[in-house]
């Protein structure tokens, strides 16, 4: 299995992205399956443009896609991606799409591809912080995961996507109050565990239930 693990640059004058150094800090073979890191633009559109080119280069049995999301408390398996760009800032290129199709002729949502719930399972029994989402917003985070999934269903049949979002880790919490925060190494453990789930559930059904809040 080829699983192409994508991270968004820093953004929203940030320093830096937890999403993409946790990323980078994967190893490169996980439970069996050959990891592809690649870096994103925080763009709407450019990014998409960058992942299938990705996508065409090394022909990946599954697309996982992490993106930052201060304030959570813990690393969260995304269930789901709207077909609405909404930006409350600006991304690195300035633009700022309000109330707008990811994809005029795209579905109104898609839902992730991977066993998030065993993901979210699998985090916990390695002791760390996980939790199911039901929202990844209306930034660029839930148009890559729409792109991804999009693009799956007009182009590549038989792969598959989704997106996990990560809390901020200490250094940015810094000046910015009570923040949540995990450490990067956690992160960084935490989407291997995801991975480790995604391979061992490969054409398996997701499990039923977990126990513990969703957000």
């Amino acid at each position: 299995m080829k699983i192409l693990v994508t991270g968004f640059d820093p953004f929203g004058g940030e320093p830096i992205n937890p999403a993409l150094e946790a990323v980078k800090g994967l190893p490169d073979t996980i439970a069996g399956a050959e990891i592809i890191k690649l870096e994103i633009p925080t763009v709407f559109g450019k990014s998409a443009d960058v992942v299938k080119e990705a996508i065409l280069k090394e022909q990946p049995d599954v697309v996982l896609s992490i993106g930052q999301a201060g304030g959570r408390f813990s690393v969260t398996p995304e269930r789901i991606a709207i077909n609405v760009d909404d930006a409350r800032i600006p991304d690195n290129e300035g633009n700022q799409p309000i109330d707008v199709p990811v994809q005029e002729d795209g579905a109104a949502a898609y839902f992730t591809q991977l066993p998030i719930k065993a993901m979210v399972k699998n985090i916990r029994d390695a002791g760390l912080p996980a939790a199911l989402s039901n929202t990844a917003g209306v930034f660029v985070c839930n148009h890559i995961m729409y792109q991804v999934l999009y693009l799956i269903e007009k182009e590549f049949p038989g792969m598959k996507g989704g997106f996990i979002h990560v809390p901020f880790i200490a250094e940015q919490v810094i000046d910015k109050g009570n923040q949540p925060f995990m450490s990067l190494q956690d992160i960084t453990k935490s989407l291997e565990k995801s991975i480790e789930a995604i391979v061992l559930f490969d054409g398996k059904e997701d499990l039923k239930t977990i126990e513990g809040t969703t957000h």
